[in-house]
């Protein structure tokens, strides 16, 4: 990959860690519930979720779920679900004073990998990433070095920082009665993504 391909790359995966999305708003609820501490297992998730991504991408296994719009939809309406699930069940536990609950590292890893892995953006942006940034005559594992570490620092950097934020909010809304409306604006947000990814279409692209 040569170093304008880098620069493009780099760019378009920071902008694309960087955009809100269920990922982030997960993290966010995390820190503040949590801790921060206790939720970097959710961080290490999303980044398991990445790596897994990023090889399947590479191995052209991800355009070929695309392919299948039976298969898609299954996993759409799945996610679409859960998500929701998550935003009713936020909604309604939005009155319980915020604290450091001692939820299993088990628990905070596999629904973090969960909400990352049934994300539409996720396999749009890999798409879009092996599709417009990897060059087609250069073998696909050379690059692939290059690939892994600058997304995966991107990754982590941006979600240690949406888990700090929600940390930062947790200790500052303690007791507050406005945390009761963040948290509930919070769970809008995965009501919100679960209905838009049950009206997705498949993404279309190339790897």
């Amino acid at each position: 990959m040569s170093a304008e391909a880098w620069i493009m790359f780099a760019v378009f995966w920071a902008v694309f860690v960087t955009t809100p999305g269920p990922n982030a708003v997960n993290c966010i609820t995390n820190g503040m519930t949590i801790g921060f501490r206790r939720a970097l297992p959710g961080v290490a998730a999303i980044l398991t979720q990445a790596a897994l991504f990023l090889t399947l991408s590479a191995l052209g296994v991800t355009a070929l779920l695309t392919a299948s719009p039976i298969g898609f939809q299954v996993a759409k309406l799945i996610g679409a679900g859960f998500l929701v699930y998550l935003g009713i069940r936020g909604w309604i536990m939005a009155r319980t004073p915020v604290r450091m609950e001692e939820r299993p590292a088990g628990s905070v890893y596999w629904r973090a990998f969960a909400i990352a892995t049934i994300n539409p953006k996720s396999v749009a942006g890999y798409l879009a990433a092996f599709s417009q940034f990897v060059q087609p005559d250069v073998p696909i594992w050379s690059q692939m070095w290059v690939i892994f570490p600058t997304a995966l620092s991107l990754t982590a950097l941006s979600y240690l920082g949406y888990t700090g934020l929600g940390a930062g909010l947790g200790r500052a809304a303690l007791g507050a009665v406005f945390n009761v409306w963040l948290r509930r604006a919070l769970a809008c947000c995965f009501i919100i993504y679960g209905v838009l990814l049950g009206s997705t279409a498949a993404p279309v692209g190339r790897v």
